[in-house]
């Protein structure tokens, strides 16, 4: 999905867009790319990561306070302050305070961005599965490090609870991933 039908779904450019899925699916990637193309396009666009805030210990219940810190200043058209983690040898610790600056078009990216609490809130909800678990297990360690293997193994197993608990896939639209075409032809996840 391109950003011109994003826009179209969500009647302008305007809300709030969740881009959800199993870990190393490319989510990250293919909100990146969304993201530029919504800028390229004129439209106000801030792109919130939920990788800011889980931890191995903590995977989803930090939202509280990314709804406190970004959500709702945005909601009242106010700049977002925040703490993003900083992972320094396998462990997270907030870093230093961001400003994000408000936008009207909010791109939540990462798992758990379209949880069953926040989805009315949502203007559009997607959702990449990007292959097999041993495929995604593989791209999730290149990405994070071979000393990585063990914690993504784990998260993989907890989010497949999280998602079928939560009943997440189920709300979104499916988007393919590997197949959002930017500059050049090629293909991004």
């Amino acid at each position: 999905m391109d950003a011109a039908e994003v826009v179209q779904r969500l009647g302008g450019r305007e809300g709030t867009v969740a881009v959800d899925g199993l870990s190393g699916a490319g989510k990250s990637t293919y909100a990146q790319g969304l993201v530029e193309e919504l800028r390229a396009a004129g439209a106000r666009t801030a792109l919130v990561r939920t990788d800011d805030y889980a931890t191995w210990d903590d995977p989803v219940a930090w939202w509280p306070r990314m709804v406190e810190e970004i959500l709702l200043p945005f909601s009242r058209g106010w700049d977002a302050h925040y703490r993003p983690m900083v992972w320094r040898d396998g462990t997270p610790r907030p870093g230093p305070e961001v400003r994000l600056p408000w936008a009207p078009l909010v791109v939540i990216e990462g798992v758990s961005s379209a949880r069953r609490s926040f989805a009315r809130r949502l203007g559009l909800a997607l959702w990449l599965e990007g292959g097999t678990a041993a495929e995604r297990l593989e791209r999730s360690v290149a990405r994070d490090g071979e000393a990585e293997r063990e914690h993504l193994r784990r998260w993989q197993e907890f989010e497949s609870g999280w998602f079928a608990v939560d009943g997440t896939r189920e709300r979104c639209v499916p988007i393919a991933p590997f197949a959002k075409m930017h500059s050049g032809g090629e293909a991004r996840t």
